[in-house]
């Protein structure tokens, strides 16, 4: 009986082990291709994304124009406020931001997302706009998952 359960203790933990360094692992490949994505510019970006779409939804040449110039527009204002928040945060490496601004800034993400929401309803057939939907919540949830265990490593860390 001993036996069994230190294998039982002695497989969990083996297990528990190798999850968490495939967090790890899948957290460096993330931020490396983020860094990959800075080294392009806005038209690049735009382009990749909107032949991306093509391929998933099956978009017309006339479709594909027009999302490439929303794409465009949405990486070149991604740039601009990744340089400013890197530049602030060079200069105030101590300073957060208040509940104001972070209430302010969520509420602007949240518009952005409404008006990108309504310009590819416009655009999109409805069976394509139903796909693309579907394909934005499950990223949605895939992020919410991945922000959830890296709050709970960073948890466990502090612990230590």
């Amino acid at each position: 009986m001993k036996r069994i359960v230190l294998i039982a203790i002695a497989l969990i933990t083996v297990n528990a082990t190798a999850q968490g360094q495939k967090g790890e692992r899948e957290n460096e490949v993330r931020k490396e291709n983020a860094q990959h994505l800075n080294d392009f510019s806005p038209e690049e970006i735009a382009t990749l994304q909107t032949k991306k779409m093509a391929l998933r939804l099956d978009l017309t040449e006339a479709q594909q124009k027009e999302i490439k110039g929303i794409h465009f527009d949405q990486a070149k204002a991604r740039k601009t406020e990744m340089e400013a928040r890197n530049k602030m945060r060079e200069e105030n490496k101590e300073a957060k931001l208040s509940k104001e601004d972070r209430f302010n800034r969520a509420n602007s993400q949240l518009d952005k997302k409404l008006a990108e929401k309504a310009k590819m309803k416009s655009i999109l057939s409805k069976e394509q706009f139903e796909k693309w939907e579907r394909g934005n919540i499950m990223k949605g949830k895939q992020r919410t998952k991945m922000g959830k265990k890296e709050g709970q490593q960073k948890r466990t860390k502090n612990r230590r």
